[in-house]
C-alpha cells in the first residue's frame, strides 16, 4: 500500500495562502457585483430604447397615445436611468478596488470593469440619440 505523505506547512505560510484566497475571492465578489450593475443597466438601457422605438413607430402608423411626447419621455427615463445606473456601478467597483488595493495588491482595470465602461458609452449613444432625434 503506497501512502502520499502531505507536506506540513507552516503558520506563516497557511496564513498567506489562507489570505491569498480571501483576497481571490473579494476580487470575485467586486466583479459579480460589478456585473450585476452591468446586467441591471443593460436591462434598463435596452428596454428604454425599444419602448421608445416601439412608441414612436406606433404613433407614426396613426396610433394615438395620451401625450405626444410619451415615447421621448419613456425612453430618455430608461436609457439615461440605465446609464447612471452603471456609472454608479463603475464608480463603486472603483472605490472597492481601491479599499482592496489598501490590503493587497490588485490591478484595477480588469474584465468587468473594461466592459463596464464599453456599456456606459452604448447607453450614453442610445440617451444622445434619442435626444438628437428631438431637434
Amino acid at each position: 500500500m503506497e501512502m502520499t505523505e502531505r507536506v506540513k506547512k507552516t503558520s506563516d505560510e497557511l496564513s498567506q495562502t489562507r489570505t491569498d484566497l480571501s483576497a481571490g475571492r473579494t476580487l470575485m465578489s467586486a466583479d459579480r457585483s460589478l456585473m450585476a450593475w452591468i446586467r441591471t443597466s443593460l436591462s434598463m438601457i435596452s428596454f428604454g430604447f425599444t419602448i421608445y422605438k416601439l412608441l414612436q413607430g406606433f404613433q407614426q402608423s396613426g396610433g394615438e397615445l395620451a401625450r405626444d411626447n410619451t415615447p421621448v419621455t419613456i425612453g430618455l427615463f430608461l436609457t439615461g436611468l440605465g446609464t447612471a445606473c452603471i456609472a454608479a456601478g463603475i464608480f463603486e467597483y472603483l472605490h472597492r478596488m481601491t479599499l482592496i488595493r489598501d490590503f493587497y495588491p490588485v490591478k484595477t482595470l480588469r474584465a468587468p470593469l473594461i466592459l463596464a465602461i464599453i456599456m456606459s458609452f452604448f447607453g450614453l449613444f442610445f440617451f444622445l440619440s434619442i435626444i438628437i432625434q428631438l431637434l
